[in-house]
């Protein structure tokens, strides 16, 4: 891929991310106020980079101290191993936590709060695996290499430490499944989220 195509891509992702926010966050009054001002789409940005640092073994060093920078500022800790897709968004940020073998898919949307984490201290698969268009409620714990199915919704301050089904809803402390996930575009009532 030449140097052009990478920069009209990654231009490309940061609008996505940009119009993802502006979507998803009601109090977005302007791409320039989610630019300058949201915690979670600067650590996003911030992953980004350091991700590419750490697919370089001996960029590996440097792309931890970003992380870690990046924490400082923001308040989200992202393990610059984790794979992220596209048009990700993390409400507020503060306080999140994703692992280092998580795997998000696109359209995910977390809020403050969020850790996933693990469960072991094997050098394996340990963190989950959030599938495409999933919301995940403040405060939610996640653990170990559980899968979350596509357009599932994780209540707030659950602790999950099972699969959740496609389009399931996850609720309670251990998380329960309660049927059919409500999604923010779906114009239902997102208290349990928040």
């Amino acid at each position: 891929m030449s140097i052009l195509a990478r920069a009209l891509d990654a231009a490309a992702t940061v609008r996505e991310d940009i119009a993802a926010a502006r979507r998803r966050d009601p109090a977005a009054t302007g791409d320039l106020q989610v630019v300058l001002t949201s915690p979670g789409l600067h650590a996003i940005w911030a992953h980004r980079a350091a991700h590419a640092l750490w697919q370089r073994p001996a960029a590996r060093l440097p792309a931890l101290v970003l992380a870690q920078g990046v924490r400082s500022i923001t308040g989200v800790e992202i393990h610059p191993a984790a794979r992220i897709g596209r048009r990700f968004f993390i409400d507020h940020g503060m306080g999140v936590v994703i692992g280092e073998t998580a795997e998000i898919g696109d359209d995910v949307m977390l809020y403050h709060g969020v850790t996933l984490g693990g469960r072991s201290m094997q050098r394996v698969k340990r963190h989950p695996t959030v599938g495409d268009g999933v919301t995940i409620g403040a405060g939610a714990r996640v653990l170990g290499p559980v899968l979350i199915g596509e357009r599932a919704q994780i209540g707030a301050n659950a602790v999950v430490v099972g699969d959740v089904p496609a389009q399931a809803t996850a609720v309670g402390v251990p998380a329960r499944i309660r049927g059919h996930a409500a999604h923010p575009e779906d114009n239902v009532d997102p208290a349990i989220y928040i």
